[in-house]
């Protein structure tokens, strides 16, 4: 490297004289030297995207870094995950602030709203909080990615519905890119699901990244 800015500089020097010799020498330098700075994805979930039950680079997030470094290589990828088993709608809304100034993400992956809907929060209430968190994001040019989950039938179509579909409703309403459905081809297979029929094993992880990577358009 050394020898190539020397060779460029005599050819600067016979040539243009000493200002642009020292004006390319630097150009030159930083050009070769600057390393690229790597896109970040934040992932603000619950215990879907958490690793519930299994190690932390078992889980989808951890995946994906992987998927996105073997197969974007034009860019340096990584991932962050905060996610937080138990974590709720209006627990993302008060740790988001501090995450987007510490990380400075490129994407958010926001993965919020089934231990609302486990609970019985009223939908409103959970699509209020995931607005804000999506209006803080795009504030800052943040490329948002929504993903929908669905609760459990016996909490009722009267719920659950609604629940389901204010995903693709917030998604319309913001023009973000969505998923519509985390766990699809997963929550239905029992060999999948551990025995609290509620999250995914180790086994289910890489059918959720599939699920996510097929509907984003990074």
């Amino acid at each position: 490297m050394i020898e190539l800015i020397m060779f460029r500089l005599s050819q600067f020097k016979a040539s243009f004289g000493m200002a642009n010799t020292v004006f390319c020498i630097i150009f030159t330098f930083l050009s070769i030297s600057l390393p690229v700075q790597a896109k970040t994805v934040l992932v603000l979930g619950d215990s879907l995207s958490a690793g519930y039950g299994m190690s932390l680079h078992e889980a989808w997030p951890a995946l994906l870094e992987k998927r996105l470094q073997q197969e974007l290589e034009s860019k340096d990828w990584m991932v962050i995950n905060a996610s937080i088993s138990g974590e709720t709608s209006e627990g993302g809304l008060r740790r988001l602030p501090m995450l987007l100034q510490e990380f400075d993400p490129d994407w958010l992956l926001l993965e919020l709203g089934a231990n609302d809907g486990l609970r019985g929060y009223p939908v409103p209430t959970i699509s209020a909080n995931l607005a804000r968190m999506i209006n803080m994001a795009q504030a800052s040019d943040i490329n948002v990615v929504i993903l929908g989950i669905r609760i459990p039938p016996n909490y009722g179509a009267r719920y659950s519905e609604p629940f389901f579909a204010q995903y693709a409703q917030l998604a319309e309403r913001f023009n973000t890119q969505l998923v519509p459905f985390i766990l699809e081809d997963v929550a239905i297979n029992p060999e999948l699901m551990m025995a609290d029929g509620l999250h995914p094993t180790v086994q289910a992880q890489p059918i959720v990244l599939d699920n996510v990577w097929r509907h984003i358009n990074w």
